[in-house]
């Protein structure tokens, strides 16, 4: 069985979550951090573990290898968004440098994690560098879409392209709009989700035509969110299978144009773990490996 860490739509093999007890830790730390972390509304604990728990659930149910990033009291509570810390590469993790001052220490976290399991790490992005997992999207095995954004900027860019270039691949850098502006949570992910080798879920409103013109080139079929499903995250979907998705419930329109181009999809409700702290189904995994 061949597989690859350079696919966001093939089968899901193994990937490293952090439950709401790890990442939460309790309601105190919550009310502590929600306002400061620009967080649209104060978490509540109890149903965040339930929502997580019936997320995790979803991905027990595919039989996906499940690993844990364990609780750390160096890190905050969007320390659940796993996604943005590292990239998982063949070539081993790549450790990102965050651009939001909060998450400065979650790189840290995972390394020491990806050490302790023998995991190996082909690099880091280093000050003044910033890049963040979500900024960044393969469209397939030798190409990576890379966001440059509020969180990922040229310097870490130009990092991130002389760890991977030298092995092949091919970066697309995507000059994103300021959009709500430094504070707010936008990535290339928040606007984008390949869920198979040709079909996307896309905002159009907020992707540069240069870029969208290179996805419809390499052959994409574009499900467009619509406007009233964006920031309820419609366009922030899982895939754990070509055409077999996980997304936040509240987003119809999206489900039905999903399902209407060949996809099975579960949903979850995300309120507490997705909506109020702007990460949905893809900020909180970080997959390792996928099989073709």
């Amino acid at each position: 069985m061949k597989t690859t860490s350079h696919s966001e739509y093939l089968k899901l093999k193994s990937v490293y979550i952090k439950s709401a007890e790890n990442a939460f830790v309790s309601q105190n730390e919550l009310n502590k951090q929600w306002k400061e972390l620009n967080y649209l509304a104060q978490p509540d604990f109890e149903v965040a573990i339930k929502e997580y728990r019936a997320f995790e659930k979803l991905l027990k149910a595919s039989k996906i290898d499940l690993k844990y990033f364990p609780e750390d009291n160096s890190v905050k509570i969007d320390s659940i968004y796993c996604r943005d810390a590292s990239i998982a590469t063949d070539f081993g993790m790549i450790l990102c440098n965050m651009g939001k001052a909060g998450r400065i220490n979650e790189p840290k976290s995972h390394r020491e994690e990806y050490l302790k399991c023998n995991i190996s790490i082909l690099g880091e992005i280093r000050f003044p560098g910033t890049l963040e997992g979500g900024d960044v999207a393969w469209l397939d095995e030798k190409t990576l879409a890379v966001g440059h954004t509020y969180r990922t900027n040229e310097d870490g860019i130009n990092q991130l392209k002389q760890l991977l270039e030298a092995n092949g691949i091919e970066l697309i850098v995507v000059d994103l709009p300021h959009y709500k502006g430094k504070e707010d949570v936008f990535h290339l992910m928040s606007i984008l989700s390949p869920v198979d080798k040709d079909l996307a879920v896309v905002y159009s409103p907020l992707i540069p035509i240069k870029f969208r013109n290179q996805l419809l080139e390499r052959g994409f079929q574009l499900i467009e969110v619509p406007d009233n499903e964006f920031e309820s995250m419609g366009c922030n979907v899982l895939a754990i299978a070509p055409r077999q998705c996980i997304m936040v419930d509240g987003n119809p329109k999206t489900l039905s144009r999903l399902k209407k181009a060949g996809c099975k999809v579960e949903i979850y409700k995300g309120e507490e773990i997705s909506v109020k702290g702007g990460g949905g189904p893809t900020c909180l995994t970080r997959p390792l490996l996928r099989s073709y």
